[in-house]
């Protein structure tokens, strides 16, 4: 079982799991869901959602994803990985709420080692 990692507003898992598939806010934009390994997460949560509040953290199981994924990247660049079309919500296999340190800054979550699933959201459910 292979995981890979979105970073994402609350808000729009919730209504997610309403529609039964995410879209993020770049699949229609570039045509892609920008993805991480679990080593990336740190780096594109620093760069990209520095001090925002209200985040969850999608681990997602790409044998279950029904959309192409691609790692890819610009010249010289690590690869990230990238799903190419909607991403069905029964590939989510853990959602962990994923807020900033009091200096903005986000650590590595402790929620990606635990086997126990944490309710996301401030426990609104998976």
């Amino acid at each position: 079982m292979s995981i890979i990692f979105h970073i994402t507003r609350c808000e729009q898992w919730e209504n997610a799991k309403l529609e039964g598939v995410y879209r993020g806010d770049t699949l229609d934009s570039e045509g892609f869901v920008h993805c991480s390994t679990s080593k990336q997460i740190v780096k594109v949560a620093n760069t990209l959602f520095r001090s925002q509040k209200g985040l969850v953290l999608l681990s997602i199981e790409t044998g279950r994803v029904q959309s192409e994924i691609r790692y890819e990247g610009a010249e010289g660049s690590e690869l990230y990985p990238h799903i190419y079309g909607p991403l069905n919500i029964n590939a989510v296999v853990k959602v962990i709420d994923f807020e900033p340190a009091k200096n903005g800054m986000f650590v590595p979550p402790k929620g990606i080692r635990q086997s126990r699933h944490k309710p996301p959201c401030s426990g609104r459910g998976h």
